[in-house]
């Protein structure tokens, strides 16, 4: 009996030690750009499924994001709406390497039910409304931070309005905050992501429709892994080059880059 019994100690003792090295393991810390945050939440569900690898989600301003990094905030996986901030990183040893494009995005204006502004990616129905004015209120990500507001502005500056409309702007602390502000009726409408847009539960809320890209700097979206990254972070990191992750990517309004 007693060889039995430590056998059976011995096979107890192996799991839970097992179970303490699993439970060791740090927790996979992303910090995403808020304009991913649907799809790139629906990519990870998929990715935990198929791996067994958790992963742990801010979202936020990409400018925010950069500098608590910097000072040393503990993320993983930086996913930037704005590829510079993350070549900065990499100037400062923060990261691994200089991470690599996962997406190209794209800006339009949002005008929610309801709202006297016309559906007008050219933006003349906006400018008729600050004339006019049936412009009161308009979103944007704070363009200081965050990268689609940096765009908004450029766009709104191409199109000869900035300055007219700036008294008028509610900012954002990001993308999906002004979404928000967009899409509640405390503006008229505003510029915002289309990943966004093309979510069910934003879309339902008004009209939208594109800027043209011509009119600011490309959102050229790159990601890196920083120093301490672990193996779930790097596996989600290649995931997301896969067809599977990229289909989903897609479906959000993102164009993939060419490899």
């Amino acid at each position: 009996m007693k060889p039995l019994f430590f056998l059976r100690r011995a096979w107890l003792l192996a799991a839970l030690l097992f179970s303490a090295a699993t439970q060791a393991q740090p927790v996979a810390t992303v910090a995403a750009a808020s304009d991913l945050k649907f799809a790139i939440e629906e990519v990870a569900t998929q990715f935990e499924k198929d791996t067994g690898h958790k992963l742990r989600f801010v979202f936020g301003s990409s400018g925010n994001f950069y500098t608590q990094i910097l000072q040393g905030a503990p993320f993983h996986l930086y996913m930037s709406a704005d590829e510079n901030f993350v070549f900065k990183l990499a100037d400062a040893g923060k990261t691994r390497d200089r991470g690599q494009l996962y997406a190209y995005g794209r800006i339009g204006l949002m005008v929610p039910k309801g709202s006297p502004l016309q559906a007008d990616g050219e933006l003349k129905d906006l400018a008729l409304a600050l004339k006019d004015g049936r412009l009161k209120k308009f979103a944007i990500a704070n363009p200081e931070h965050a990268p689609y507001g940096m765009r908004a502005r450029e766009a709104l500056q191409h199109a000869g309005l900035w300055q007219a409309i700036e008294p008028k702007l509610v900012l954002g602390e990001n993308i999906s905050q002004a979404a928000h502000f967009a899409t509640s009726g405390s503006t008229q409408g505003g510029i915002i992501a289309q990943s966004l847009a093309l979510a069910p539960s934003v879309g339902r809320l008004g009209q939208f429709v594109l800027i043209p890209e011509a009119w600011h700097v490309r959102l050229a979206q790159r990601m890196v892994l920083t120093r301490d990254a672990p193996p779930a972070a790097l596996a989600f990191y290649d995931y997301l080059s896969t067809p599977a992750a990229q289909a989903v990517m897609v479906r959000y309004g993102f164009e993939m880059p060419k490899r």
